[in-house]
């Protein structure tokens, strides 16, 4: 076969191969104007809530959602709680105490759960404990029915034994972890945060033996909310975040991406408060927020900023 012929086969072969397909951004259902998280303190903590809404702002900066982080401290889906918990000064807040408020006040579009590091109490795995969960999860998306809301179950973080606290207990979060994943097959629509978060916990003790996420086994650094978040954005279709090691990596594909995120996580604590204040809840020591309209205020000013960089990304200044 004579060179040119080589090559126009060559050529006919490649147009036969499928097309390699191009990094894809995640992105999230149509018709989503309102996103609202729920979730213990690693939720009101809020770092992966933050990196979630910078990246879709960045890669959809046309579509603009409310994201609201109604995160509170010590909360349980299960309504349980510990003797003694927080030195006896009070018990673990239920999640159903406060969420019809929540739900009828902020009025979602779409709902993020992420509850079961609370609600094992930090004691060996026990049926008991264990169905208070289920029966938990399973109110808490029968009310998200009722408002016509999506809902997306979040698997709870790993607790990192590491520090030799409550040994097993991570153990329990898989079973339970493991429990929402099944629900899958019932139409659950279920993202395995536990098991992405401890594929990176046990990649990086290969060479850090003494690697932690969360220095008190619980709650994680910058560094953990980014792998929480990569696992959300991954499990809503995004195929752009292979390698990508941070949140500020993931901001850098902007000019303005860091100033971005501050403006963000600022507009997001604001609101985060004064929902909190607004919905009520049971939980001592929050602090209080703003009313809701001085915050909507203040947040708008920070919107503004947020779109100047946006429209103007070669701006030193917008």
């Amino acid at each position: 076969m004579s060179r040119p012929t080589l090559l126009a086969a060559a050529i006919a072969l490649a147009a036969l191969a499928p097309a390699v397909a191009a990094p894809r951004p995640a992105a999230l259902p149509a018709g989503v104007q309102r996103v609202l998280f729920l979730g213990d303190s690693i939720t009101h903590g809020g770092g992966y809530v933050v990196a979630i809404e910078t990246y879709l702002l960045l890669r959809h900066p046309a579509r603009r959602v409310e994201f609201i982080n109604c995160g509170l401290s010590s909360e349980t889906v299960s309504g349980l709680s510990e003797d003694g918990h927080a030195g006896g000064q009070f018990p673990r807040p239920d999640l159903h105490e406060r969420l019809g408020r929540v739900l009828a006040q902020t009025k979602p579009d779409l709902v993020f759960a992420c509850y079961g590091m609370n609600d094992g109490i930090q004691q060996p795995f026990d049926e008991g404990r264990f169905a208070r969960f289920r029966d938990g999860i399973t109110r808490l998306r029968e009310a998200v029915a009722r408002t016509g809301a999506r809902l997306i179950h979040v698997t709870p973080p790993v607790f990192d034994e590491i520090h030799g606290r409550a040994p097993g207990y991570d153990g329990v979060l898989a079973r339970y972890a493991a429990w929402l994943v099944a629900q899958r097959s019932a139409g659950w629509t279920v993202i395995d945060l536990h098991t992405a978060m401890r594929t990176a916990i046990d990649e990086r003790r290969r060479t850090d033996p003494k690697f932690t996420f969360a220095r008190d086994s619980v709650h994680p650094d910058e560094a953990g909310h980014w792998v929480m978040a990569r696992a959300i954005l991954t499990g809503l279709g995004a195929t752009d975040l292979d390698g990508v090691p941070s949140a500020a990596t993931m901001a850098a594909v902007h000019p303005h991406g860091a100033a971005i995120a501050g403006l963000v996580a600022e507009r997001q604590n604001l609101m985060k408060l004064a929902w909190l204040t607004a919905t009520g809840h049971q939980r001592p020591g929050v602090k209080a927020g703003l009313p809701l309209a001085d915050a909507r205020e203040r947040a708008a000013a920070l919107d503004r900023r947020i779109s100047g960089f946006l429209q103007n990304p070669t701006a030193s200044n917008p």
